[in-house]
């Protein structure tokens, strides 16, 4: 270390380390803004600062069935135990002020002059397996009610209202939360990427949509709206501007026969948001495209909704969806392997609005497209003539050092004679 320092001055090579570093282009990483709707359908959304909390509790339905699994069971559990033992307090109390718990009354129970309230009730356990039997109609059989308390009566109407009240709130709540129609939703698959390519001599926007279950979504429609941040011209910045796109169905109403997957298509033209956006331009746009598909289940008859978003990032200009769906043996059948499978077609890199501004451009695009796939065609046909030349030429080689050569014996009179060996 000490001769490359006596070799090579400290100035020179901290010069010339800046100089390196100087030349090196500096790629600025910037943060990715995040997307208003995850690939799974959720809203990418937190809510802070509510005051007014009280107004989940005016809706406690709603507020039970949106709560997580873990939350719902407990307070399921809580509500019932809770009110085995308020009304197990109750029991003890009305016990204890009749005199059911006083010791010298347990050999007068069978005498006809003294009836106690509630029979073989001598503790609080004792009135808390009472209050169960009574909330839960179990009747054991060992502990009774008599007529002899008109309180007891009253708590026990009181306590098969209560019950029926937590029995309905509580089962409801279950059963809303393992059918709710998110659940449906799961099985609605929308593709991971989605394309921009030529259709009927338009640029268009389309993503594939399929259902994976056999009972169908009824009365099914496609929705999409963009979503980006814009500033109006008195300079209001509206971070979440929602703007609805129409969708290309030939079927007047916006409905989706959703038995098969289907290709939604969105035809950019001069109402669309993507009039103006080039391939060129598609990445520095910073703009999202919300895929919203709604419709009946079939068996439950539920709407339910499926929702997904694009980004700049994951459109693919001048593909296409490969064909899934084929018919076999008289059955039509769809291979969701390639669901989300694309292939590269001719389709041009300018705007829609330049393309209709100059069609030509897109009879250039085709032209050039069918030029290479002419020549395509005629380098693969090329290569196969040369490789097929090439495998005869071997094979004559082959076939020619297989023939055995004439040999000529000379006999000892000069004469010459021919043989094959």
């Amino acid at each position: 270390m000490l001769a490359r320092k006596s070799i090579i001055p400290e100035e020179y090579v901290l010069a010339r380390i800046a100089a390196e570093n100087l030349r090196k282009p500096r790629i600025r990483d910037w943060p990715r803004k995040a997307r208003f709707i995850a690939k799974n359908g959720a809203c990418n959304l937190a809510h802070k600062n509510i005051r007014e909390q009280g107004r989940f509790l005016q809706d406690i339905f709603t507020t039970l069935v949106d709560l997580k699994w873990r939350h719902t069971l407990v307070i399921f559990t809580m509500s019932f135990l809770c009110s085995w033992l308020l009304f197990a307090m109750m029991w003890w109390l009305v016990a204890f002020a009749h005199g059911d718990m006083d010791p010298s009354t347990e050999n007068m129970t069978n005498s006809t002059k003294w009836t106690p309230c509630v029979t073989c009730v001598r503790s609080f356990t004792s009135a808390f397996l009472f209050s169960i039997e009574v909330q839960v109609t179990i009747g054991f059989g060992g502990r009774m009610m008599t007529e002899e308390c008109p309180l007891a009566i009253t708590v026990l109407i009181l306590q098969n209202i209560v019950g029926l009240i937590i029995n309905a709130v509580m089962l409801g709540c279950i059963f809303m939360k393992t059918a709710q129609a998110h659940r449906r939703a799961e099985t609605l698959i929308f593709s991971r990427q989605a394309v921009i390519a030529v259709r009927n001599g338009k640029l268009c926007f389309m993503f594939r949509v399929g259902d994976l279950r056999k009972s169908m979504i009824i009365s099914a429609s496609v929705r999409i709206q963009v979503v980006r941040k814009t500033t109006t011209p008195e300079g209001e910045v509206i971070p979440i501007h929602q703007v609805d796109i129409p969708v290309d169905n030939p079927i007047e109403s916006n409905n989706i026969f959703l038995v098969a997957p289907l290709i939604i298509c969105h035809v950019i033209d001069k109402r669309s948001p993507l009039y103006d956006i080039s391939a060129a331009d598609l990445a520095l746009q910073d703009l999202e495209l919300i895929v919203i598909l709604e419709g009946v289940v079939e068996t439950t008859g539920i709407t339910t909704q499926a929702r997904t978003s694009y980004v700049a990032e994951e459109i693919l200009w001048g593909h296409r969806f490969v064909p899934i769906v084929t018919e076999e043996e008289g059955v039509y059948a769809v291979d969701y392997s390639k669901f989300g499978n694309t292939v590269k077609v001719a389709a041009p890199r300018c705007s829609a609005r330049e393309l209709d501004e100059k069609p030509s451009i897109l009879i250039q695009t085709l032209q050039k497209s069918e030029l290479s796939h002419q020549n395509s065609l005629r380098k693969r046909n090329s290569m196969r003539r040369n490789n097929s030349i090439r495998r005869s030429n071997s094979m004559r080689r082959t076939n020619s050092s297989l023939i055995v050569p004439k040999v000529q014996f000379i006999t000892p009179e000069g004469s010459q004679s021919a043989s094959e060996t």
